[in-house]
């Protein structure tokens, strides 16, 4: 090969290396920095953006001029993108992508909140920071069953039937008991049974564990659907008023300012959702079970010629997993609503999304289902200041902010090696 063939063999190389996931990040959130000065600090008034650490307007709060606001928060988002652009390392992609994000957010705030009629020119973080929480409940919930299920080798796409079937038998069993720890116990073993079915043609039958999970899915719309016309709709008091868990307040740490009446006066199914990602989290990375699990989802025949009883652990995982994801659905009705048709309306995938976009971790799974709670939060928000933009757009929020992220940022994201794959013991 003569020389010049090297050198550009050299140098097609070199390009193809280029354009990395940091830098392509960088031009977007460039790009997204540059509209962000320009447009939203152009459409933005001198009127005070107030953020207000209160549940009112009476509160203390940071003020900054609306058009000055968005032009500056726009620049950081761009002088972030360029930073990316330039080529730093690794380890300040996250940290870097996350100040981007903030800015653009906030200098579209800066428009929005200038821009809102006299007396609601003013965002209550103490109301955001409790409704991205209370939104992104399932969603913990969810992707955790999630992360169970995937560190096992299960693929879960049933996320959203567990939630729904958790949420109906809840609600169910909570009303005819009028006893509300009995609809809790009732919604952990409703999304039991869908993890049942899962595991048992999953694992048992060798059906595609996709397939399997999105019929799982339509079975419970169908099942629930099907009695709550019977039923819940014929007669509501007796089958869809299910009692209430009550707020729980923690002494000093329901003062501390934002976080605290947000956080520590809440119900059970908050403080039970932060738990369970710190044991999980935990036991998945620092305990024998949390070894043999993640052995399973990624190397099966391995595991089992150490012992391991692969099959039976998958079965336990699944199972555990619908607990979880039942009571994530218990959230809705035995905290916030009474029943109604497909109530849950896409979260589970929205779950299925926040386990990825946090690379099958708990922790992560938690910072993804809050960020996607905030999308939805922010969609209610501008709604109740009569936004300019459109409300379908509005709803359409978490589900863009869904396919942003897991299309945008994530990058490349190797899920468990036998992640899917069944596994037949010789």
């Amino acid at each position: 090969m003569s020389t010049m063939a090297v050198e550009d063999v050299a140098v097609t190389q070199v390009n193809q290396g280029y354009w990395t996931r940091g830098r392509k990040t960088g031009v977007v959130l460039a790009a997204l920095g540059v509209l962000a000065a320009v447009l939203f600090g152009t459409l933005a008034t001198s009127q005070q953006a107030r953020f207000v650490f209160s549940e009112d307007a009476s509160g203390a709060a940071v003020e900054i001029g609306g058009t000055v606001g968005a032009i500056i928060f726009g620049l950081v988002a761009t002088a972030v993108g360029v930073a990316l652009l330039v080529g730093l390392p690794e380890r300040w992609f996250g940290p870097l992508v996350a100040v981007g994000v903030f800015g653009f957010v906030l200098s579209f705030l800066c428009w929005q909140v200038s821009t809102a009629p006299a007396g609601q020119n003013f965002m209550p973080m103490v109301n955001i920071v409790r409704g991205t929480f209370i939104l992104a409940l399932p969603l913990i919930f969810g992707a955790l069953a999630g992360v169970l299920c995937e560190r096992s080798g299960i693929v879960n796409v049933a996320i959203e039937g567990q939630l729904l079937m958790g949420a109906f038998s809840g609600a169910l069993f909570g009303t005819l008991s009028g006893n509300v720890w009995v609809g809790l116990v009732a919604a952990a073993v409703g999304g039991a049974f869908i993890s049942l079915l899962l595991a048992v043609f999953s694992i048992r039958y060798l059906v595609d564990q996709v397939v399997m999970g999105i019929v799982l899915n339509l079975f419970a719309v169908g099942v629930t659907g099907f009695l709550y016309e019977r039923l819940m709709q014929t007669d509501t008091a007796k089958y869809n008023q299910p009692p209430r868990f009550s707020n729980w307040e923690i002494p000093l740490l329901s003062d501390i300012p934002v976080l605290g009446p947000a956080l520590f006066r809440s119900n059970i199914f908050l403080y039970l959702a932060l738990i369970l990602v710190f044991v999980i989290h935990v036991a998945l990375f620092r305990t024998r079970w949390g070894l043999r699990t993640r052995s399973v989802g990624e190397h099966p025949t391995a595991a089992d010629t150490l012992g391991v009883k692969v099959l039976r652990l998958r079965y336990r995982n699944v199972l555990l997993a619908g607990v979880v994801a039942g009571i994530g659905g218990a959230s809705y009705t035995l905290a916030l609503f009474t029943f109604t048709k497909n109530m849950i309306g896409g979260k589970g995938f929205i779950a299925l999304a926040a386990m990825i976009f946090g690379r099958w971790s708990p922790t992560g799974a938690l910072l993804a289902a809050l960020f996607f709670g905030f999308a939805d939060q922010l969609g209610t928000y501008l709604g109740a200041i009569d936004s300019v933009i459109p409300s379908q757009f509005l709803a359409m929020l978490p589900y863009l902010a869904t396919i942003l992220a897991v299309a945008g940022l994530v990058g490349k994201v190797r899920a468990p090696a036998a992640d899917g794959k069944p596994y037949i013991k010789g």
